[in-house]
């Protein structure tokens, strides 16, 4: 379709098959497939057309090549359309977990200044240890403190929280805040702000398979890996806990 033509195949017109969690579509040449989900890692055996499968850079391990295919794309995806190629960027990343750290590792390797809103200061250290900052949203001084500075934010949360003070951060105009996480429930917008500002609240899911390929090839350039460990299945159960 026309998004696929232009390298946006997560958001084909007919529907995008995922490679797990999804179903296989009628029509598309696998009919005997139809109706079957699909398995992803837990498959025995994935036939992958060509376009759809991607070349691991010489040397990254694959164990760093899997959470860049997931995490390290869906933050790319933004940071590549607003910060790569821009000088003096400041960049927001609301929440610091999985996606968070990769957003902040990816901003940082463009050369952009990152801030970090947390619910608390419990993170700081690890913030300073990866070159950011980063600012307690329970502390409304703290953020208020940033108002009409940051150029792009990441938001990472996936539950429900107020947005409205993150705007108030964003730069006149220019600014923009990308939704990553899947909430349920609808964000309530403050239009006056929206409307004085001029700044920009948008989506973002994944990335297309050539800004895929071109993530792996950057973060291997620029050295940036999620921070991970391996374990065997038998201990996924407390891992899961651990986190």
């Amino acid at each position: 379709c026309g998004m696929c033509d232009q390298g946006f195949e997560q958001h084909c017109a007919k529907g995008m098959c995922g490679t797990y969690g999804a179903t296989f579509p009628e029509g598309m040449g696998h009919d005997d497939c139809h109706g079957t989900p699909t398995q992803g890692g837990y498959s025995t055996d994935i036939t992958v057309h060509q376009r759809f499968a991607f070349k691991v850079p010489e040397g990254m391990p694959l164990e760093v090549a899997g959470p860049l295919c997931c995490a390290g794309i869906t933050t790319y995806s933004p940071l590549s359309r607003h910060v790569k190629g821009k000088k003096d960027q400041h960049v927001g990343v609301v929440g610091f977990g999985g996606l968070g750290m990769m957003a902040v590792k990816i901003a940082k390797a463009m050369g952009a200044k990152v801030t970090i809103f947390s619910r608390s200061n419990a993170k700081k250290g690890e913030a300073a240890a990866l070159g950011a900052e980063l600012v307690a949203t329970s502390e409304p001084e703290a953020v208020g403190a940033l108002a009409r500075s940051v150029d792009t934010i990441i938001d990472t949360v996936s539950d429900f929280h107020d947005i409205g003070l993150l705007i108030s951060t964003l730069k006149p105009v220019t600014g923009t805040l990308v939704l990553l996480g899947g909430v349920l429930k609808p964000y309530e917008l403050p239009a006056f702000g929206l409307l004085f500002s001029g700044t920009r609240v948008e989506g973002s899911l994944i990335g297309g398979c050539d800004l895929t390929q071109e993530m792996l090839e950057f973060c291997h350039a620029n050295k940036v890996a999620p921070d991970l460990e391996i374990i065997s299945a038998k201990e996924a159960e407390a891992a899961l806990h651990k986190l």
